[in-house]
């Protein structure tokens, strides 16, 4: 046997550990059920919406919470104006939400305007028992304050995690594909997770927390990646991550090469960064208390986004066809029917339209345009500020 068809063969062992995960999470998922309380007591809310430069889309953002089926002096409206140089916080006071200004330009970043706000304007949201945290350019469903009152109406919950979705999946293949991603990343992992180990992972938008939590921790990540490092912090003080599927927000997502590129690079370079950071400590903090839910923290961590394990999949599959015999060949065979149950069930548990079904034969060519941002990430600087992200309506705009 020579030495490369050795490399092949563990290649082939390391990649079947991913692999097996999305199975047994993909079965884990239709297991999941949703927590429902007796009653739901219709808890005070406050909405905090961080924004950075969002004076074209706040406006319709606030609308979208205020038209929420739930009682209107049950919920309160708080907009951070971080670091802005537009009329951000001028557009969300008329729409009726009260707006805390931010102005530190040496100190910038999401995480960084949420420590601040929920530091230093405790005299705002102290009679709430409730604060979620939605991005300035999403939609929630009409029962998403419903949705998140009963959920934290349960004792046991004081964390969670609503459904985060792609409001235009018909604008063309990019935000299709993203959806049918959402539909499995979003859903059927978190579903599986909580399944599996009993708690989630946060995703920085549609989270929800008991008043109290926030007012103990603040925000006390500061990373791109902050919603991931604070569900590992909460992860150590035994804290659950809980779970809402009906419980939906919606996003819209871009459709040009060049704002998708600069999105993903962002998203994707932090995550890589924090698994380099956090599999050390992981191991360790399961050495230590031999509890299982750190090896699933660091599994939902450190597994590839999808298109790049399926470019992994693909070289070592092909390698192996090229160089192997026997039962080697078998397990890449497997490797693709798992990945064909995973997204498949994503967007059966998901009802997705027939547009998103439509759009997944646009996947090889989502992969290929993958492949030169994995690789400018390599070599690309990293950044921590915060960037706003362009989108689609507003960008038509400024361009007429």
């Amino acid at each position: 046997m020579s030495v490369v068809d050795t490399i092949l063969q563990v290649l082939i062992v390391l990649l079947s550990i991913p692999a097996g995960y999305l199975l047994v999470t993909t079965i884990a998922a239709f297991l999941f059920r949703k927590e429902i309380p007796e009653q739901n007591r219709f808890l005070n809310i406050g909405v905090l919406i961080p924004a950075h430069n969002e004076e074209e889309g706040i406006v319709r953002t606030i609308r979208s919470v205020q038209e929420s089926d739930y009682p209107a002096n049950r919920f309160e409206i708080y907009v951070i104006a971080d670091n802005c140089t537009d009329l951000t916080a001028e557009h969300a006071r008329n729409a009726g939400a009260t707006v805390a200004e931010r102005h530190d330009m040496s100190n910038r970043g999401k995480g960084q305007a949420l420590d601040w706000f929920l530091h230093h304007h405790r005299n705002l949201y102290h009679n709430t028992d409730v604060i979620t945290i939605i991005d300035a350019d999403v939609t929630p469903d009409r029962n998403y304050l419903r949705e998140i009152s009963a959920s934290l109406s349960l004792q046991e919950t004081s964390v969670l995690q609503a459904y985060n979705g792609v409001s235009n999946p018909g604008a063309g293949w990019r935000p299709g594909l993203i959806d049918a991603a959402f539909n499995v990343f979003n859903h059927l992992r978190m579903a599986g997770s909580v399944v599996l180990s009993g708690t989630a992972v946060l995703k920085g938008n549609g989270m929800a927390f008991r008043t109290s939590v926030l007012e103990h921790y603040g925000w006390p990540c500061h990373s791109i990646v902050e919603d991931m490092e604070f569900s590992l912090r909460l992860l150590q003080d035994g804290i659950d991550v809980h779970y809402n599927p009906d419980a939906v927000i919606r996003s819209e997502m871009v459709t040009s090469g060049k704002h998708a590129s600069s999105q993903r690079s962002r998203w994707e370079g932090g995550r890589f960064s924090l698994v380099k950071n956090m599999t050390g400590p992981l191991f360790s903090l399961f050495a230590r208390s031999r509890d299982f839910r750190y090896l699933f923290a660091l599994a939902e961590l450190a597994i590839p986004p999808l298109s790049l394990l399926v470019i992994l999949f693909a070289l070592v599959t092909t390698a192996s066809f090229l160089l192997l015999e026997g039962a080697w060949l078998f397990v890449p065979a497997f490797w693709w029917l798992i990945l064909f149950m995973y997204v498949i069930s994503g967007q059966i548990q998901r009802h997705a339209p027939i547009t998103t079904w439509f759009v997944l034969a646009a996947a090889p060519l989502y992969i290929l345009w993958k492949i030169p941002l994995y690789a400018a990430m390599l070599l690309r600087k990293k950044r921590n500020e915060w960037v706003r992200t362009s989108r689609e309506n507003t960008d038509k705009q400024r361009e007429t």
